[in-house]
């Protein structure tokens, strides 16, 4: 690659990497308000796409792409520490528009990937072709059902969704199909008759994401918005498309450490608020003395365990994404050894990540007794827990044994 175009690409992160941290600080300001809000995310999603990051990250080669996804993935964590809400409907956006790269045809996804970045599309939904995923009757929704028509098929169910459920301009979901029980990819257009959407409005954390349920009666989808295939059989599966739920997984690792480090931030900050007006004593500064004769030890080590918890899930979360930005990178020609390896390391990127945010979310609470801060401990608790840490151990100690066992996350 010649020094140019070298240093046009690194203007270009440089430039999101701004207009991500313009944005946060936007976003922080009114943070707490609009938690307590509760409100639709209408003005947030307005401030998102106002500032053009939903558009800068594309698969490559389509049109407008702008980031590549380690710096996506930064944008996502940053924007997180603000408003981990809208880090989390960004971080999912991202991931659901790399679906037309994972489910169709290479002609075909190139189509809708120009198509998307051309209409600035937000994306919202949920497409898992993991074979180690059951039917989708979980939390994250009930399965929905395709039956063939004269002209497409008609897509009758409900889904409950995480994020934009409200304000996305398109949804990408599995669906299976009545007639062959194979599943399949869809893009339905929200606004389509017959298709209704209500919102949760009782979510312990993450209230500004959106969530809610979308309703299909007989909704028309014709021939071109079949995406394409998700096979769940891990014997037929290709690599490239098993990553879509390790891409999905691992960007809501960013976004809980994100969160987490939102919190120790603002917590810091309190602290320091909390010294500067301490009463002084024989006009030197309790607190200055204090820290200088070692009084507040416990403070300080309570401060360094969160940076050291946060740190080391840092350096775990970002060599996953440079595997996964070397996975999705090898497009097709992804092995199922570069795969394993993939999948190893955003299981280790998990489970450091969520016992990192646990703990700072709860501990953040503790250290500060700050009215506020607890939305950080419910965000952390929302997105990521309780989840059960045994299953993604066994698998990251089955990779390791074996080098190529088959991963299974329990994380969606």
């Amino acid at each position: 690659m010649s020094g140019t175009a070298t240093d046009a690409i690194a203007a270009s992160e440089d430039f999101w990497q701004r207009v991500a941290c313009e944005l946060a600080d936007d976003l922080a300001v009114d943070a707490l308000d609009r938690d307590r809000a509760g409100k639709p995310p209408d003005d947030e999603v307005a401030r998102l796409r106002e500032s053009g990051l939903p558009a800068a990250l594309a698969p490559p080669g389509a049109a407008g792409g702008g980031m590549a996804w380690q710096d996506a993935c930064a944008v996502v964590r940053r924007i997180a520490a603000a408003d981990g809400s809208m880090g989390e409907l960004l971080g999912r956006h991202y991931v659901l528009a790399w679906s037309p790269r994972f489910f169709a045809t290479a002609e075909r996804a190139a189509v809708l990937e120009d198509l998307a970045v051309r209409e600035q599309w937000l994306w919202a939904g949920g497409a898992s072709p993991d074979p180690y995923d059951g039917p989708r009757l979980n939390d994250e929704g009930a399965s929905l059902a395709l039956t063939p028509a004269a002209h497409g098929y008609l897509l009758s169910g409900h889904r409950a969704l995480a994020a934009a459920v409200t304000v996305a301009d398109r949804l990408v979901l599995d669906a299976v199909c009545t007639a062959t029980n194979e599943t399949l990819v869809v893009l339905v257009d929200p606004r389509r008759p017959g298709v209704s959407r209500s919102l949760r409005h009782d979510r312990f954390g993450q209230r500004l994401t959106g969530a809610g349920t979308v309703h299909f009666d007989d909704v028309v989808i014709d021939p071109d918005e079949v995406v394409g295939p998700a096979v769940r059989d891990e014997d037929v599966i290709a690599p490239f498309a098993a990553l879509a739920p390790l891409a999905m997984r691992l960007m809501q690792a960013h976004v809980a450490l994100g969160i987490a480090e939102g919190a120790l931030v603002e917590a810091r900050d309190l602290s320091h608020v909390a010294f500067r007006t301490r009463p002084t004593v024989g006009g030197a500064d309790t607190a200055m003395g204090a820290l200088a004769g070692g009084l507040d030890s416990d403070l300080l080590l309570a401060f360094g365990r969160l940076a050291l918890a946060t740190n080391t899930a840092s350096a775990v979360v970002d060599r996953a994404t440079a595997a996964m930005a070397g996975a999705l990178g090898a497009g097709c020609g992804l092995d199922h050894r570069q795969f394993a390896d993939t999948a190893a390391h955003v299981a280790t990127a998990e489970a450091v990540t969520v016992e990192a945010a646990l703990l700072t979310g709860e501990r953040v609470l503790e250290l500060t007794d700050t009215e506020g801060l607890d939305r950080y401990w419910r965000n952390i608790r929302a997105l990521v827990g309780p989840r059960p840490c045994a299953p993604t151990l066994r698998s990251i100690g089955d990779h390791f044994l074996h080098t190529t066992g088959s991963l299974r996350a329990p994380w969606s």
